[in-house]
């Protein structure tokens, strides 16, 4: 065995890579193809763009990112590290959705929640009333029906949009 060549079985062989080269630099060439037919119907903006996106291919090879994806593809340990990557993800957005659902993080909620109770009810509002200096000064005199009439609908307006946003 010693005349033999022996290469890992993880290790992508020289045709794998050529293989994709192959591939990218024919997706490259189709894409200016297509590119120069859209120029040619005078879609300029469009064919540019396309032109654009079928570099990117041959960019890659260009770059070493195919060789290295090359690599990649046939390592188990890789593949289980995109697993894992995955799966952060994944709890990641799940966490972020649910904290979203509930508003905020929970020492956010827990001082809302105390800001609430402690605004809820003013201190000048629980203290007894006990001279004629903290009662209103006199009582405003009914007018006519029609002028108090007026003044109640546009409260009510006001009490209706209240108590459609639940204040």
């Amino acid at each position: 065995m010693e005349g033999t060549k022996y290469s890992r079985p993880t290790e992508p062989s020289l045709e794998d890579r050529m293989i994709a080269e192959t591939v990218c630099s024919a997706v490259s060439a189709a894409g200016l193809g297509i590119a120069a037919v859209t120029a040619y119907r005078r879609r300029f903006l469009t064919a540019a763009r396309i032109a654009a996106y079928s570099l990117v291919p041959i960019g890659l090879v260009m770059t070493g990112v195919v060789e290295w994806l090359a690599d990649t593809a046939f390592s188990p340990v890789a593949w289980a590290g995109f697993a894992v990557l995955g799966v952060a993800w994944v709890l990641f957005m799940t966490t972020r959705a649910v904290e979203r659902r509930r508003g905020g993080t929970r020492k956010e909620r827990k001082a809302a929640r105390a800001a609430a109770q402690r605004d809820a009810v003013a201190p000048e509002a629980s203290a007894p009333s006990l001279g004629q200096a903290s009662r209103p000064a006199a009582r405003p005199e009914p007018g006519p029906a029609k002028a108090s009439r007026g003044g109640d609908d546009d409260f009510s307006d006001i009490e209706a949009i209240l108590k459609k946003h639940g204040i």
